[in-house]
């Protein structure tokens, strides 16, 4: 009898500590978020969201396992960007970050807005490492206007020729444009002309496999389960385009999945696709709320084209 109390005890102390180590546990395999890009480097993984909670700063998510995701560093703020208020607009929000590194040094591209009344721009800052932090250039990359919407960076470094390309546009004026960076990496050197491809809105990403060079992008509209992800591959990373369908699309559970990365994870040698996409909405939108980031498998076929996936 006189050891109850103390088994009790033990108990509740276990209790306490269970509770505690799991108020500390990483978040499961979606969060709150959207817009992401993905990264890897010396057994972790770095995801560079739109905050759906806010979009006065950005900030990176770190895992060592793909599935288990927590918040980590700021990266940059609205505060720290001298040209924020150029434009005259009286607020301003930051969205679409993508985190590339060339020259053994990373960089930060991401837009600004409003669209509307004043052109959205994109800009660039160099950062110490993938969790920052990240100072920026000073200037904006590139600025919209006359119906294109400088919005969507995505920078590609083509391993065959090793030049540095911008992609970026959409929505509105749902046009894709490319230019080629200098090696400081945040200064244009100029425009490629190059097509849109078919049934393009925003969230152009560029990867290359094979020697086959794969330009995905969202299409849709965003807040409704018309929004999915569809791909063009060419022989080289500005075209000419091969339309081959959609990679995913809304389903019974998730809707209105896009703007999206790859990522070829050297560890297994696999790829994988980051995305967002609605959960716990039905019918066909516009839906509310915050959006979630999820990381699955991409299979290829041995035509080079890629599997649908069904979302899990």
């Amino acid at each position: 009898m006189t050891r109850v109390p103390a088994i009790r005890a033990l108990f509740a102390a276990l209790l306490i500590s269970s509770t505690a180590v799991a108020a500390d546990a990483p978040a499961p395999l979606s969060f709150d978020g959207a817009d992401p890009d993905i990264e890897a480097a010396g057994g972790r993984y770095y995801i560079y969201p739109t905050n759906s909670g806010g979009t006065s700063s950005l900030h990176v998510w770190t895992s060592a396992d793909r599935d288990h995701w927590q918040k980590g560093a700021e990266l940059i703020r609205l505060d720290q960007i001298g040209w924020i208020g150029d434009d005259g607009a009286p607020r301003h929000a930051l969205w679409a970050p993508d985190m590339v590194v060339a020259n053994g040094r990373h960089y930060l591209y991401f837009s600004v807005g409003p669209q509307n009344p004043t052109p959205s721009r994109i800009g660039v800052a160099s950062c110490a490492g993938f969790e920052g932090p990240c100072t920026d250039s000073g200037k904006p990359l590139v600025t919209g206007g006359n119906g294109f919407e400088a919005i969507d960076p995505a920078v590609f470094v083509d391993p065959a020729s090793k030049t540095p390309y911008l992609y970026a546009g959409g929505s509105a004026g749902a046009k894709l444009r490319v230019w080629i960076l200098k090696p400081d990496m945040v200064t244009i050197d100029r425009e490629v002309p190059v097509e849109t491809p078919p049934h393009f809105t925003e969230g152009a990403f560029m990867h290359e496999r094979g020697g086959t060079y794969y330009l995905s992008y969202s299409s849709g509209s965003y807040r409704h389960d018309s929004y999915q992800v569809h791909y063009a591959t060419a022989p080289s990373p500005t075209g000419p385009w091969a339309y081959r369908g959609k990679i995913v699309e809304s389903d019974a559970r998730f809707k209105g999945p896009g703007h999206h990365a790859f990522l070829h994870d050297t560890a297994d040698g696999r790829w994988y696709i980051a995305y967002h996409r609605w959960e716990g909405q039905t019918g066909p939108g516009p839906y509310k709320g915050s959006r979630s980031v999820a990381v699955q498998p991409i299979e290829y076929r041995a035509d080079g084209t890629i599997i649908p996936i069904g979302m899990r």
